[in-house]
């Protein structure tokens, strides 16, 4: 599993230990002056695969596997997440390193890329990437909000975001500094990890945006420490082909009229509706009629957004447990729902997908396949809206409330 927190962690040390660290930071390969000066230093990023001797399998971010010898005298050291600095590094040895560990290498690379001499090696333990991750996921889940961006200012740094909140929708200006940190989802991607920097003036009305941080007094106004934004599409319609060669299904959306190819990846979620389940959701659209949002939720109607492929705010409640609208009810349902395989899905049958834009017109990224919802599409005109899917469902971040009391 990637863990991109970890590695912009990692990378951040590796600058700071090339630029401010003593010359005793990392140990020096012991050959010749001229073999040194000739042989710039290389870094690799990754997971460790496993351990044999004094060489380890190392499957970097690039995704492929990379046989690291490690040096008798290379400077080991295991650093916590959120660490800046080698400070407070603690010194190891090759055998404190577990599969699992997040480490960076440095070092001289073969000439064919297959194999790499490591003189230095900064770690991060399995379980403390996955302790950190988890309290990040706690804190955007208790000061997160999220919603459809409206507009953006970057001369002022203020974003103003519609939420759907109890009682109806509102907006709030959600202001950013020179230290907010900003960072976007690039195209083809769908991990909220994953998302790279982005100025602001990046966000263009329409997009998805979470933000981290405080909230006024009354709730008008967020104070953003970190920024993510993206451009998603909500897809619901009918699979006219699977290739399963090439990981794709062509998808005919019922709302645009227009075909799309939907790219999916090991990232991506697959899931099916009971048929079971999928009718309880439909009976309750049926039962709501033009309010059908509403109904099938117990909250005030959401907003759709299919004209711009764009989505609903995302769903989930500040504490956790309680939703504020039926994309939440929804979203909680298919969490729920056993993975499912590209084999699972057939030619002519429905599905709801949730994905990021691709880089060519036509063709996405699917970040949620979710089968099994021919009922919910038939229950009533509003159902493929009402009941979209979030975007923020994978990653490693948790789904927060657009805005709750």
């Amino acid at each position: 599993m990637r863990h991109s927190v970890a590695v912009r962690i990692l990378l951040s040390i590796a600058v700071v230990a090339s630029v401010s660290a003593p010359p005793a930071a990392f140990a020096v390969v012991r050959e010749t002056p001229q073999a040194a000066a000739q042989a710039p230093v290389a870094k690799q990023v990754g997971v460790v695969k496993s351990i044999n001797g004094n060489a380890l399998t190392l499957t970097t971010d690039s995704g492929t596997d990379i046989v690291v010898k490690v040096v008798s005298n290379a400077k080991m050291v295991r650093v916590a997440p959120g660490q800046t600095d080698l400070k407070s590094a603690t010194p190891i040895q090759l055998s404190d390193l577990q599969a699992g560990d997040r480490i960076l290498v440095r070092g001289q690379p073969s000439s064919d890329g297959k194999s790499f001499v490591a003189v230095g090696v900064i770690a991060m333990s399995r379980s403390d990437v996955e302790a950190k991750q988890q309290s990040d996921r706690e804190d955007w889940q208790k000061r997160g909000i999220g919603g459809l961006v409206s507009s953006a200012d970057p001369s002022t740094g203020t974003i103003i975001i519609s939420v759907t909140a109890q009682g109806g929708k509102k907006t709030i200006a959600v202001h950013t500094t020179n230290n907010t940190i900003l960072r976007r989802y690039a195209p083809d991607s769908i991990s909220f990890d994953d998302a790279k920097p982005a100025p602001l003036k990046q966000i263009q009305p329409g997009d998805q945006l979470r933000a981290r941080g405080a909230r006024s007094a009354d709730g008008s106004e967020f104070a953003a420490e970190e920024v993510v934004s993206g451009t998603f599409r909500n897809i619901a319609g009918t699979i006219s082909a699977i290739d399963s060669n090439a990981n794709t299904m062509s998808v005919m959306d019922l709302i645009t009229k227009k075909p799309f190819v939907v790219k999916i990846t090991s990232q991506s979620q697959l899931r099916r509706l009971p048929p079971e389940v999928a009718q309880r959701i439909a009976l309750r659209l049926k039962g709501a009629g033009a309010g059908g949002e509403q109904a099938a939720a117990g909250g005030p109607p959401s907003q759709a957004t299919a004209t711009n492929g764009g989505s609903q705010p995302p769903e989930g409640g500040s504490g956790g447990g309680r939703s504020s609208g039926g994309q939440a009810d929804f979203q909680q349902v298919v969490n729920r729902m056993p993975a499912a395989t590209l084999a699972d899905f057939k030619k002519d049958e429905a599905v709801m997908i949730v994905a990021t834009e691709g880089t060519t017109s036509g063709q996405a990224t699917a970040i949620t396949v979710l089968g099994g919802v021919e009922p919910i599409l038939a229950a009533a005109p509003t159902a493929s809206q009402a009941m979209t899917l979030s975007p923020w469902s994978l990653g490693g971040a948790p789904a927060v409330a657009g805005d709750t009391p």
